[in-house]
């Protein structure tokens, strides 16, 4: 059995220069964050990595120690005091590379997990994010587990034996929830023309927020929808139950609901821990270049900060600051631009800052990360149209963007 974890332990392991991988999004170990409290010097020279998801995960590693670091390849707003002292070391990397990174960087000094307590087998089961648990395990020279009582696997989740954990910590405790996004009528009107473009059998993805969830509200009237997917929220479970997504038609994974983690509420962790019909896994999968070629009529739908003239998407920056990263959408909008039947759609409100603020620039700032190639979208949509970019020369281009720009930038967009 593992040994028992205190703070005296985290001071003894715990050295300058390690290296921790820790998992985001709800299977952060919370617990553990608990005990590292209670010894924040041992956090002197050390160095954290994650992948952080905003909303479910508060906590900032480098905040134990002036001298500790967080490494990432997606900010959150929880990080930005950390940012700005210096703190963070962000990896440019999409989901499908962080995993390869996980996987072979040199071995991780000590990997934070959270796992349910092992049955009378000695088997204990993973929770609800499977993103890169495999290569953190794998690549780890120690793991330090949280053994949370409360913690009700989905029915797919795969195991963990016993003696692969070195120390552990028994706690009971929920699991954090996202609220469901709250739709205005122009994340309606968006989510209305971005599902005008998805067919019966399309097998769809999309990502976290508003319009992703207006997206899957108005595909109510779909039949045998497909999902493969950076995850499954409370949106996708309302289309399962309804029998709008059926996976019947995909072209393998049939009748499966693939995901690599779950965000939304307790009603949807506790209807995850009794439908083995929604599998989990590794980024390495669901985020994979050629699994999701290989899936006819796979459209994918994520967002943007902003969209130059000529189709360049940038998702990641504000102002020359980080705000989030590229996540899987490079990933999901090339595997669609491949896919047989696929297409790759940017859907984004025209406007920001209440209305001050056209998201459809000229070009963008220098110095201003782009997210996207222009060759990597095919359609994008704002609450005043749909315009088609795929094999249009570029002064094309701009004139479908324009029309789809808020009417009060048309001109200086023109003039631009």
């Amino acid at each position: 059995m593992p040994e028992q974890a205190t703070a005296a332990k985290l001071r003894e392991i715990l050295r300058p220069g390690m290296r921790i991988a820790v998992p985001g999004g709800i299977g952060e170990p919370t617990g553990l964050i608990e005990l590292l409290r209670e010894a924040p010097e041992a956090a002197a020279g050390v160095s954290f990595y994650q992948f952080p998801l905003g909303g479910l995960n508060q906590f900032d590693y480098s905040s134990l120690h002036e001298d500790a670091r967080i490494c990432v390849p997606f900010m959150a707003p929880h990080l930005r005091d950390a940012q700005a002292a210096g703190r963070v070391r962000f990896i440019p990397a999409s989901m499908r590379g962080f995993y390869d990174f996980f996987a072979t960087q040199p071995t991780f000094d000590l990997m934070l997990l959270q796992v349910t307590p092992p049955d009378a087998g000695g088997l204990s089961r993973h929770g609800f994010s499977f993103d890169y648990i495999e290569p953190m395990i794998a690549n780890s020279k120690v793991i330090l587990a949280e053994l949370n009582h409360q913690l009700r696997p989905p029915a797919s989740a795969p195991t963990l034996t016993i003696d692969r954990i070195d120390w552990s910590l028994e706690t009971a405790h929920a699991l954090p929830e996202a609220p469901v996004p709250t739709l205005d009528d122009t994340a309606r009107e968006i989510g209305r023309l971005v599902a005008s473009l998805i067919p019966d059998g399309a097998c769809i993805q999309t990502g976290i927020g508003a319009i992703p969830a207006a997206v899957l509200a108005c595909l109510g009237n779909r039949n045998d929808l497909g999902m493969h997917s950076g995850l499954i929220d409370d949106a996708g479970m309302a289309l399962i139950r309804q029998g709008n997504i059926t996976g019947a038609r995909k072209t393998f994974d049939r009748g499966l609901h693939v995901a690599c983690m779950s965000i939304g509420s307790a009603e949807l962790l506790e209807w995850l821990t009794e439908v083995p019909e929604v599998e989990f896994r590794g980024a390495n999968y669901t985020h994979d270049l050629c699994v999701i070629a290989r899936m006819e009529r796979f459209h994918s739908v994520n967002s943007a900060i902003e969209i130059d003239l000529t189709g360049q998407v940038n998702a990641e920056s504000v102002a020359g600051r980080q705000v989030s990263g590229t996540g899987g959408s490079v990933d999901f909008m090339r595997g669609a631009m491949l896919s047989p039947g696929g297409r790759s759609v940017v859907a984004l409100a025209s406007t920001a800052r209440g209305g001050s603020l056209s998201r459809i620039v000229p070009r963008f700032s220098q110095g201003t990360p782009v997210t996207a190639l222009r060759t990597d979208v095919d359609t994008v949509v704002t609450e005043h149209g749909i315009a088609e970019l795929k094999g249009q020369p570029l002064e094309a281009r701009r004139e479908r963007l324009i029309t789809i720009a808020a009417p009060e930038f048309r001109d200086s967009l023109e003039k631009a």
